[in-house]
């Protein structure tokens, strides 16, 4: 892995894997902060689009990218592989298909230095479609108290993963991403530093978070609710709390194309953005066109509210 001599405040870490269609717009947004004493270690987790070219013309042009390509080995061990040549203070999250605003960096180290009891801070997103169209915003929980709540209740995004900064060491304290949980680790993650120091949000909207179908939450829904499972249980063992009843029955079938378009319509009509409704309301139709809820959906989106 190439790399500089300076250490930098923060060390940004992105795994990719085929993720080229999206990748120069995830840079820029890095690339465009308002702090830029960073390194941004890339981890090409055996792509087999034109990922490591993009990847690779970014490298030559910018000596904060540190890179490494290899053959898949999945992504928690992508994203410790970045944590093991890390070197600043915070660490910085961000996938390959999110856009970071410009002050993100800047506000989420000036928080934390304001904090020092604080080992983690996320902030509010912006969700948008693979178009990049808005949705709506998520992550209402600011406080401690509340985020480890929703957290142990096993609400995942209540800290949204590519949005967060960390301490270095908290992160080394509860000894990096646990592969015990490959489609929850940042629960497990998240859960794991509000048990080493105090973990919060920004009011502020600090990332553009894409949704699209091949996200887990859609593509690995049944996975992901069991991994959550696991993840709920073992955290109430490990601080000596009862374990919830009925945890089992938590795993509910994954939506169909339709629902995520619907919801998304939903979203996007409730948060005012009507062209986005209209979009993936009609989407939603052209998948279940015999489903009254899309007729719903595309009369809510026509009509405005």
């Amino acid at each position: 892995m190439s790399g500089q001599d300076h250490t930098p405040t923060i060390s940004v870490i992105t795994p990719v894997f085929n993720n080229a269609q999206y990748m120069r717009e995830a840079f820029d947004s890095i690339l465009n902060q308002t702090v830029g004493d960073f390194e941004y270690i890339v981890i090409n987790d055996g792509s087999t689009d034109n990922s490591l070219d993009v990847l690779s013309e970014y490298a030559a042009k910018d000596s904060r990218f540190r890179i490494a390509s290899h053959g898949n080995k999945g992504y928690i061990a992508a994203l410790n592989e970045g944590l093991e040549v890390a070197r600043a203070e915070f660490i910085a999250r961000m996938d390959a298909d999110d856009i970071a605003l410009p002050d993100r960096f800047e506000k989420q180290v000036a928080f934390l230095r304001a904090n020092p009891d604080c080992v983690v801070v996320g902030g509010r997103v912006l969700l948008i479609d693979a178009e990049g169209a808005p949705l709506c915003e998520m992550c209402d929980e600011m406080t401690h108290e509340d985020i480890d709540a929703a957290h142990l209740a096993g609400r995942g995004g209540t800290i949204i993963h590519p949005a967060m900064m960390a301490r270095r060491s908290a992160i080394e304290a509860i000894g990096r991403y646990s592969a015990k949980y490959p489609w929850a680790e940042d629960l497990d993650f998240f859960l794991r530093l509000a048990e080493v120091g105090r973990v919060a949000n920004l009011p502020d909207v600090v990332l553009r978070y894409r949704q699209h179908l091949s996200s887990i939450g859609y593509s690995k829904s049944e996975k992901q609710q069991a991994s959550t499972i696991d993840v709920v249980r073992d955290a109430h063992i490990r601080r000596g709390l009862p374990v919830p009843e009925g945890l089992d029955r938590r795993i509910v079938a994954p939506p169909s194309v339709g629902q995520s378009y619907r919801k998304w319509a939903w979203w996007a009509l409730g948060a005012g953005y009507v062209a986005s409704a209209r979009k993936h309301a009609l989407r939603a139709l052209r998948k279940e066109p015999l489903s009254v809820e899309s007729w719903r959906a595309m009369y809510c989106a026509l009509r405005g509210h």
